[in-house]
């Protein structure tokens, strides 16, 4: 089976394309958003090949999965063919509503023939999906292993341009949790945040790395601190559980659901937050005991083979 599929989340779409298919990735000569091809910073396998829109529409093509609403005029010229009608298809959506949960339309709900496809229980809730049939793949991680070390008292802050994001990803809140523990913050767009901020460099550290480094050095960092308000449920929080790191979360999308008793500490009360993070910071064998459960939860709900066989199921649904 050939899969058509754009390079948008590469983190998702690494976990997607270990499945038994080929997949069809478009690369344009800029490689710009639309045509990005190949990942170069995650390792896929040889069946992920790249396809030129010339080369598209000469292609044989079994699957359409869609990420953002103009792919759907973008197949249609790069292939001659409807999604959804002359080939089936498929919209994952990755975000939750990015404005009024209760009066946000989703941009597929006046259809029926594609089906909606979110990656978590919460956003399928939050979505007006009209008349769209919808589905719910949640996350598969490719298990980095146990690689926490905690060497570090520092908390791990995993977010791309936390400036521009603002309040969306919690970058407010940085300064108050910088008083319980000196940060890394990893990501795009990171550089100069401390600054920004108000903060001591040594309290603010920005760690814009490639991503075959990113695991090892998170997980020298004593636990991991999510303060995201709005925002999907992060594929940054689920490797940190499957590195082995305690998490602190804001008790916000789906975090809850992801996050069970004893596996870290969620809350939305911040002085419950501030207290978690200096007890893991002084307690180490207490910080690994909790990253072990973790660990264990990730690897029992988000695994790469459930991600995978969810999938499968779903695609021979829509391609019968």
């Amino acid at each position: 089976m050939n899969i058509l599929v754009w390079h948008v989340h590469g983190s998702w779409l690494t976990a997607f394309v270990q499945g038994p298919y080929t997949y069809l990735v478009p690369v344009t000569e800029d490689r710009g958003p639309d045509g990005l091809g190949r990942a170069v910073t995650w390792d896929w396998p040889a069946t992920v090949q790249e396809r030129t829109p010339k080369e598209l529409w000469d292609s044989d093509i079994d699957l359409m999965v869609l990420q953002r609403p103009h792919e759907l005029d973008l197949a249609l010229r790069w292939t001659g063919r409807r999604p959804g009608v002359d080939v089936p298809a498929v919209y994952v959506e990755h975000n939750c509503p990015g404005e009024s949960a209760e009066r946000t339309q989703h941009p597929l709900a006046a259809q029926s023939r594609i089906p909606v496809v979110h990656v978590t229980h919460f956003n399928r809730l939050m979505w007006d999906n009209g008349t769209a049939p919808t589905e719910v793949v949640e996350h598969g991680v490719i298990d980095p292993g146990p690689l926490w070390t905690g060497a570090e008292q520092r908390a791990a802050v995993v977010v791309n341009e936390p400036v521009r994001r603002g309040r969306t990803t919690g970058t407010d809140l940085l300064p108050r949790f910088a008083c319980s523990a000196p940060l890394d913050v990893f990501g795009m767009g990171t550089d100069g945040l401390a600054e920004r901020l108000g903060l001591p460099p040594e309290r603010c550290r920005s760690r814009d790395l490639p991503q075959a480094a990113l695991h090892a050095a998170m997980a020298r960092c004593r636990l991991y601190l999510h303060p995201v308000r709005w925002t999907s449920l992060g594929l940054s929080l689920l490797e940190a559980m499957f590195l082995g790191m305690p998490v602190v979360a804001l008790d916000t999308t789906e975090v809850r659901e992801a996050i069970p008793e004893g596996a870290g500490v969620v809350s939305n009360r911040l002085d419950v937050l501030d207290e978690a993070i200096r007890t893991f910071l002084a307690d180490p064998e207490y910080a690994r005991l909790t990253g072990d459960a973790a660990r264990t939860a990730a690897q029992a709900r988000y695994g790469e083979r459930r991600f995978l066989d969810d999938w499968e199921r779903l695609i021979k649904e829509v391609t019968r």
